[in-house]
């Protein structure tokens, strides 16, 4: 919650619910990656459409961000997302 003019705001005043949102999580260069961030974010979100996820190697290809776009339908949902993200020991970063 924020103050806003004396006034408290929450969060789901300041973002609409449902809406898209991109989730960004990176980590080091790993064939197993993409496929660990997807099934993270689709425990959360089954319905992904195509074009969704988006890969980017670091220029020295040691690191990899994977971005994967969700409609989202609540801030617990994505709360509950970056948890589990920024649980495993392969993200090393989740935005």
């Amino acid at each position: 919650m924020q103050m806003e003019q004396g006034v408290m705001i929450t969060d789901e005043q300041i973002m609409s619910f449902p809406c898209e949102f991109p989730i960004k999580a990176m980590g080091k260069t790993a064939e197993d990656f993409d496929a660990l961030i997807v099934g993270i974010v689709r425990k959360h979100s089954a319905d992904m459409l195509e074009g969704a996820v988006k890969s980017r190697l670091s220029k020295n290809g040691r690191f990899v961000s994977v971005t994967v776009t969700i409609e989202a339908q609540s801030r617990e949902q994505l709360d509950n997302i970056y948890l589990e993200l920024t649980a495993s020991d392969k993200v090393l970063m989740a935005l």
